[in-house]
């Protein structure tokens, strides 16, 4: 009051005065006290008075909210201003139920996010909230409860400190707190409640718990006994923002009794500060002394400076420097009231203004919903459209000293003007916890799960009681405290801690894995071995063992079966794209052109033989003509069925991720699973054709009969594909590719045993059998044998 009186440019010409109410911490007096002001008399009757002058246009208080909510609702009948200092409940912001009621403290809803925040930033997720049974309590208790449910954390309990049954009911709590396995509690009370349930908790052992304070409490300890104060011992609490008020402590100083003789709270704080009774009010000023038994007389020497900074500190008041800002709200309204000019900007019905001398409350109403400016401590005063101001709380640690003094250190604070999720900020290197330890804390349902587990939410309990399991096969967890596995890409796999993924092993048959170089190998070696034979058919070419049954169907044979072999090397390697599309392709193909001159070669016997006979109607059909039909006829559907197949559905590469764990399978997909047996089926069709023939012929002369080996040739080839398919359908991978190259090089490689290696045999080592006289009869016996002979040969050689 003061300053804004002295203040040369805050409403020049005009001077403050203030009336004091006490409302005693009860909701009656309260009442009492606002409907005498209302009334502009000492007797609280509601819209009556008989004096002229203008009534108080304005009211600061009360500070508990359980008194200015009904204060709110009577001040708002009339638009009387009321701006509260210490009123933090959420409901109070609701203009409809209370449409003049104004704060300087923050709207108790930030409160409860800030805790939960705050929680979530030293980790905890499992607490307990004990409450007092009063609005104040019970709203932030469960919107707190709200909140920590919002960002993941739990309450395993919350209880309500009663009114009634007091004892039975805190035993009840203290029970249920020595139960859980929270280790971080908070205490959402008043300060009445709050010191007999500290009192009981202190005689308990509950002295491991961590506390979380709230505005409500947080600036009394030395209100508290000695056994509360070690309890409560490294509490972390929210409180009002800590504002300087320029020139407090000067004035709070220069204060004494003989300067105010009319200022009965001077005389009060002198006689409660130093424990003494002021002369003059032994017998005038009876009122200072009440419930004051003190038998000490004050000297008027008393030093304010001296006084205990946990009594008194000038640079601490909280609450005061809400007040402050409240009485300079009212001081800027009024100033704006009296700036007011009759024009088209002035606020009320027909362009008037307010009359300084009949102020009506709604007109400072009016004026206070729009206060903007600068107090002289520098922070921005204002209200946005509920009354409230920004919500800006410190963040302190109560340390107890060694002789139970208290002191609290700003650790950190809340500012609801900041960006979303950086409101809060914390020094942890300031906090020092029970037994000043620096280490922070631990309050868990279960621990976090290790990288490579998930959580798995226990039925019927909160989120925060989890079981860890490990992640699924292909996923990681690489976090700790995770609620779900990643799955790897498709070219990862986990590591053995299922920490992180690692690039699979690649798998293909390649050339230098050992089966592949075995098969490799073997392909060459076979490859050469036709050569060789067809080199020695072309430089025998005129000899009667290689002109019989078709040279020309010979040539063409040996040749199909040195692409057999090769086409194998297709199979080994790094799959491709063009190896994928080209591989079953071109071994259907050359397959089928062995196939058919084999096929050609059988009804080249028959005929041959059959057109022997007298009158034989195939004389004219001896030739090549059949034999060179019946291959480009066989093989020309073969090439028609593989062309369909790359047209419509071609084989393609892909990657199988599936069949093995940590392993990478590049293999080709082959298009239609129907097109691939349709062109195996189609081989077995003409070997069968060719076997069913070559046996019918078995007993035709053997000089110039291959029946027999062509049959046995069959038998090889039939019986390699006929095991290939459940072989090849029961591997996966690399061996997949390998049983198929297998299958390729065995039935070629009978193919070439079963039907060169015996002619081969006459052609190198039995020469003087290679004639024409030898062929036409003679040494019949012998020949007979030999040929039995090369056909046990040949299956021993075969079967092994």
């Amino acid at each position: 009051m003061n300053e804004v009186n002295q203040s040369p440019t805050l409403l020049p010409n005009t001077t403050l005065g203030f009336k004091i109410y006490d409302a005693c911490y009860s909701e009656m007096k309260a009442l009492h006290g606002t409907l005498t002001l209302l009334s502009r008399q000492n007797t609280a009757i509601p819209n009556y008075h008989c004096n002229f002058h203008s009534p108080m246009p304005g009211i600061v208080g009360d500070s508990p909210s359980k008194s200015s909510m009904p204060m709110a609702r009577i001040l708002g009948l009339y638009m009387f201003p009321q701006i509260s200092y210490g009123a933090a409940v959420s409901p109070l912001s609701n203009k409809r139920q209370f449409p003049s009621f104004f704060r300087t403290v923050p709207n108790d809803s930030f409160q409860p996010y800030g805790l939960a925040q705050m929680m979530m930033r030293f980790g905890w997720n499992w607490v307990g909230i004990v409450v007092s049974d009063n609005d104040y309590g019970i709203l932030g208790g469960y919107n707190l409860k709200a909140e920590l449910m919002k960002v993941g954390g739990c309450v395993d309990y919350l209880e309500i400190i009663p009114k009634y049954n007091f004892k039975n009911k805190i035993l009840e709590i203290i029970n249920l707190m020595e139960r859980s396995s929270v280790h971080v509690v908070v205490l959402y009370s008043a300060l009445q409640e709050l010191v007999p349930f500290m009192e009981e908790v202190s005689m308990s052992n509950l002295s491991t718990k961590t506390w979380i304070g709230v505005t409500g409490w947080s600036l009394t300890p030395v209100f508290m006994k000695k056994e509360i104060l070690k309890v409560l011992n490294g509490t972390i609490t929210f409180a009002l923002f800590q504002g300087r008020i320029p020139g407090l402590k000067e004035f709070i100083y220069s204060t004494h009794p003989a300067t105010s003789p009319d200022d009965i709270f001077v005389k009060l704080f002198w006689e409660t500060a130093f424990e003494c009774k002021w002369p003059s009010s032994i017998d005038n000023n009876v009122t200072a002394n009440v419930n004051k038994n003190y038998s000490k007389i004050c000297s008027g020497q008393e030093v304010i400076s001296q006084i205990d900074v946990s009594i008194l500190d000038v640079y601490n008041f909280r609450y005061t420097y809400c007040i402050y800002k409240a009485v300079y709200a009212f001081a800027h309204a009024l100033h704006g009231l009296l700036s007011c000019h009759p024009s088209v900007q002035a606020p009320f019905i027909n362009q008037t203004c307010a009359n300084i001398t009949n102020i009506h409350p709604w007109q400072l109403t009016h004026y206070l919903r729009s206060v903007y400016f600068k107090n002289t401590a520098g922070d921005d005063v204002f209200f946005d459209v509920n009354g409230d101001p920004p919500a800006v709380y410190d963040i302190l640690s109560l340390q107890i000293l060694s002789d139970f003094t208290s002191n609290y250190v700003k650790v950190g604070g809340f500012d609801s003007r900041a960006p979303k999720g950086w409101e809060i900020f914390i020094n942890d290197s300031a906090i020092v916890w029970k037994s000043g330890h620096k280490k922070v804390p631990r309050s868990l349902c279960t621990e976090p799960c290790q990288t490579g587990f998930r959580k798995v939410t226990r039925k019927g309990q909160p989120v925060c009681c989890f079981d860890c399991i490990p992640c699924s096969k292909g996923e990681i967890s690489n976090q700790t405290d995770s609620s779900d596995c990643m799955k790897c890409p498709l070219d990862s796999w986990p590591d053995g801690r299922r920490q992180k993924c690692v690039p699979r092993d690649s798998e293909f048959l390649a050339y230098e894995d050992p089966v592949g170089a075995v098969l490799t190998a073997v392909s060459l070696c076979l490859s050469l071995l036709t050569v060789s034979i067809f080199s020695i058919f072309i430089k025998f070419r005129d000899t009667p063992i290689v002109k019989a049954n078709n040279r020309g169907l010979s040539y063409v044979l040996l040749l199909a079966l040195t692409l057999c072999f090769l086409s194998s090397l297709i199979f080994i390697g790094m799959p491709e794209v063009v190896k994928c599309m080209l591989r079953q392709v071109v071994f259907g193909t050359v397959f089928t052109l062995s196939i058919s001159s084999i096929l050609a070669k059988t009804v080249t016997v028959v005929v041959a033989f059959n057109a022997t006979r007298p009158n034989s109607k195939l004389q004219r059909w001896v030739g090549t003509r059949i034999p060179n039909s019946v291959v480009f006829l066989c093989t020309a559907i073969q090439v028609i069925l593989c062309t369909t197949w790359l047209a419509t559905f071609p084989p393609s590469r892909e990657m199988n991720t599936e069949s093995e764990d940590g392993r990478m399978i590049f293999q080709c997909n082959e298009g239609s699973i129907v097109m691939f047996y349709c062109m195996l089926g189609y081989m077995g069709l003409l070997a069968t054709i060719s076997f069913v023939i070559a046996f019918l012929a078995r007993k035709l002369p053997d000089s110039f009969n291959e029946a027999k080996y062509i049959t046995f040739s069959m038998i090889v080839f039939v019986s390699v594909w006929l095991s290939f398919i459940p072989a090849y359908m029961s591997t996966r991978g690399r061996y997949m590719v390998a049983v198929e190259v297998f299958a390729i090089l065995s039935s070629s490689a009978g193919l070439l045993a079963c039907i060169f290696l015996p002619k081969c045999y006459i052609i190198l080592l039995k020469p003087e059998r290679n004639t024409r006289e030898w062929l036409t009869g003679k040494q019949w016996t012998r020949a007979k044998w030999f040929s039995l002979l090369t056909q046990y040969l040949t299956q021993a050689l075969l079967t092994s």
